[in-house]
């Protein structure tokens, strides 16, 4: 258990925020308490074979009953921060009109639970998780608009004792498997002309933005993308321009409209694919890029590209769209892999926030990891304890790579890196991969409910007792 742990202790800096996040969708479960109405993921598990294991958001970790005990969970593992989600179809059931009591009530208890314990709540707005009465999702400019308003209900409502507001959580990936490759909720296979969803969410991230300060919340706001290191699967020049189709595609079209203020050049022979941003209003653009608090990385692995059309496969299941894109995702098959088949490459987190610091420069705010983790194939004793050093490997050296590409000297010197939350606190359903991937460092008997604590969850404990 006490691997790593003096000389990551060591390495924390003063004020440095440590945390543990979980999404609304992947631990509340009480689909049937208040009035909740269903969102895409409730239809999406619906749908015969979306989901692995064939399982559904209904009750999943059951933290909506069960969020005491993961209160005391965090304070007894010495958290300074919470990075939870606000369940949209439970505050505002149908996702219009006024917020609903009893879902108010319910996160009332929890941040006031966290206060109480003295554990910063820092509260995701849009976690995957939409209303289905927005029958065309983010392809319509609407739902932005919805997001914006919602924003600024909770801001009202919550403002005054939330330590930090992030507006969207990874919008590429929402693009991505959601839109592009259908292999997340909603399940629409639309390649490259799901590009508008990318303007959209950011339009609603700047919307948000705008609501809340004029809520006049108390805490930073920021937003959380994705960012994966693109490397070319060799040195031609076909498979050099594909890795830069690609970073603009999952990196670029996301960071640079929020830090910059417009969508990023494309080189011509891709010009016609990104027609979706060719007219959009330099209002748009001024919105989106609202000035930030902070600035959300979640990082997990870098991505190796090739030209030529694959077979299907993509980091989070088959997707056979991915079969008509020009490129294709190459093995890094010299890392070691996550349960998921993601490739453990800890060295690759610094030069994510390298990259973010020689692209944005002076326009990149302070930045928190508000993600990084790895699934896998826990083994439960009798008791259910799980002893699990790959994963307390995993952390150590990720936190470490980020903290050395940070101090002076470092690769990213010059980003101020204020926190980091390990993904997950809990087991929870694993979106399309339902219960099959346990990212928790508390592990869930998904029959029972019951929580036990796992030997890198102790880990961590020993880190934050003794850091400083």
């Amino acid at each position: 258990m006490t691997d790593f742990v003096g000389d990551t202790a060591r390495m924390l800096p003063k004020g440095f925020r440590i945390g543990a996040a979980t999404a609304s969708a992947q631990v509340e479960g009480a689909a049937t308490a208040g009035r909740r109405t269903p969102s895409v993921w409730d239809a999406f598990a619906a749908q015969p074979g979306r989901i692995l294991d064939g399982s559904t958001p209904a009750v999943t970790a059951d933290s909506f009953h069960r969020y005491a005990e993961d209160v005391a969970l965090l304070a007894e593992l010495g958290a300074d921060a919470y990075r939870f989600s606000l369940g949209w179809t439970r505050l505002q059931p149908g996702g219009r009109g006024p917020l609903d009591p009893e879902g108010v009530a319910y996160y009332d208890r929890l941040i006031d639970e966290l206060l109480a314990a003295g554990i910063e709540p820092f509260v995701t707005i849009s976690h995957w998780d939409l209303p289905v009465e927005y029958e065309r999702g983010w392809l319509d400019r609407g739902t932005a608009e919805a997001l914006g308003e919602f924003a600024g209900l909770v801001g009202e409502r919550f403002g005054d004792r939330v330590a930090a507001w992030i507006t969207i959580n990874e919008p590429a990936t929402v693009t991505l498997n959601g839109y592009a490759l259908g292999i997340h909720a909603p399940g629409e296979a639309l390649l490259f002309d799901a590009l508008p969803t990318v303007h959209h969410q950011l339009l609603g991230h700047g919307l948000a933005v705008q609501a809340l300060r004029a809520a006049g919340v108390t805490g930073g706001i920021g937003i959380t993308n994705v960012h994966s290191p693109v490397v070319a699967a060799s040195d031609s020049p076909d498979d050099a321009a594909m890795a830069a189709l690609f970073d603009i595609v999952h990196n670029r079209v996301f960071a640079d409209p929020v830090l910059l203020g417009r969508y990023p050049e494309v080189p011509e022979q891709f010009a016609e694919l990104f027609g979706a941003f060719g007219s959009v209003p330099e209002a748009d653009l001024a919105t989106i890029a609202q000035p930030l608090d902070f600035y959300g990385l979640n990082y997990y692995m870098p991505t190796r590209i090739a030209a030529g059309a694959g077979t299907g496969e993509s980091p989070d299941g088959e997707a056979a769209a991915m079969a008509e894109l020009p490129f294709r995702l190459e093995a890094l098959d010299e890392h070691p892999t996550t349960g998921f088949g993601w490739p453990i490459a800890p060295e690759y987190f610094g030069i994510a926030l390298a990259e973010v610091r020689e692209r944005y420069g002076d326009a990149l705010p302070p930045v928190y990891i508000t993600e990084n983790g790895a699934s896998f194939a826990d083994a439960a004793d009798a008791e259910g304890r799980v002893d699990d050093p790959d994963r307390i490997a995993y952390l150590a050296a990720h936190l470490g790579s980020a903290l050395a590409a940070v101090a002076p000297g470092g690769a990213a010197e010059g980003v101020e890196l204020r926190g980091y939350f390990v993904w997950s606190l809990l087991d929870n359903w694993e979106w399309a991969a339902g219960f099959t991937q346990r990212f928790g460092i508390v592990r869930v008997d998904f029959d029972s409910g019951r929580r036990i604590p796992k030997a890198s969850y102790r880990w961590l404990q020993e880190v934050l007792r003794r850091r400083g």
